[in-house]
């Protein structure tokens, strides 16, 4: 257990008959960037639901740093150290990006939030607004109001609200979506900077920045875990490389 700090056993979750998620084992370790990939319907945001408390699972086990954590809720999760980055960017458009920094980094701290005011006021918020926005390279713009922001931007301050509360893992799911080759390729670089700092386990559909991200990539095939392995052992897998590859949803 010391060498795993997020592991599933038997996970499971269906609707009706159908399996979504089927009996999924993961182990995952301090510091890894971990990918999961599949073709359309293999369960890959199922499964991140249920990692982050948004869906409960029927059956099987979730671990987090040693602890059982699969009764709690998305925010007691969260403040254990798992967080979760959203497909859609859930911010606060009328406030600058300093702003919704700020308030991430308060909420995850204070378990809730004050007013904007009394929040500016804080300087060990500033520190941490301050340093995120450096690190995800939104610096020059941090006193834009989000809503003027273009969406690449928007997803960049999405990862430093999430930096900001302070995690042990983050849980990604497709952060490159939606935007362009430029904005993709900075991203892939904040990842690699994070990389050994966090667990990270990834859903993206870009393939090439899967295969330089990840250190190990699960494939997800009909809810089933069908292989896991090195980027090399998945590009060697037969069945990987003649059926799944570039299929992803």
């Amino acid at each position: 257990m010391s060498q795993t700090l997020l592991e599933t056993r038997g996970l499971t979750k269906r609707y009706g008959g159908l399996l979504v998620t089927d009996q999924v084992d993961l182990d995952i370790r301090p510091g890894e960037l971990h990918a999961i990939i599949g073709p359309n319907g293999a369960g890959k945001t199922t499964l991140i639901n249920q990692l982050s408390g948004e869906l409960r699972a029927d059956s099987g086990v979730i671990r987090f740093q040693g602890g059982d954590v699969g009764t709690l809720g998305i925010a007691q999760r969260a403040r254990r150290g798992l967080l979760r980055s959203y497909q859609i960017t859930a911010v606060f458009e009328e406030f600058t990006v300093r702003e919704n920094v700020m308030l991430a980094a308060h909420g995850a701290r204070r378990h809730g939030f004050s007013f904007l005011r009394s929040l500016l006021g804080q300087p060990d918020l500033a520190v941490i607004a301050r340093k995120v926005i450096d690190e995800v390279g939104l610096a020059a713009i941090d006193g834009t109001l989000v809503g003027e922001l273009a969406y690449g931007q928007r997803r960049q301050l999405e990862l430093a609200m999430a930096l900001a509360a302070e995690p042990r893992f983050l849980l990604l799911d497709e952060p490159m979506a939606g935007m362009s080759g430029q904005e993709s390729a900075a991203v892939v670089a904040l990842l690699q900077r994070l990389k050994g700092r966090y667990g990270i386990l990834l859903v993206e559909h870009d393939m090439e920045a899967v295969f330089a991200l990840a250190d190990r990539i699960t494939v997800l095939v009909y809810g089933r875990v069908m292989f896991c392995g090195t980027p090399e052992e998945i590009r060697r897998h037969p069945e990987v490389k003649a059926i799944y590859l570039g299929e992803e949803e």
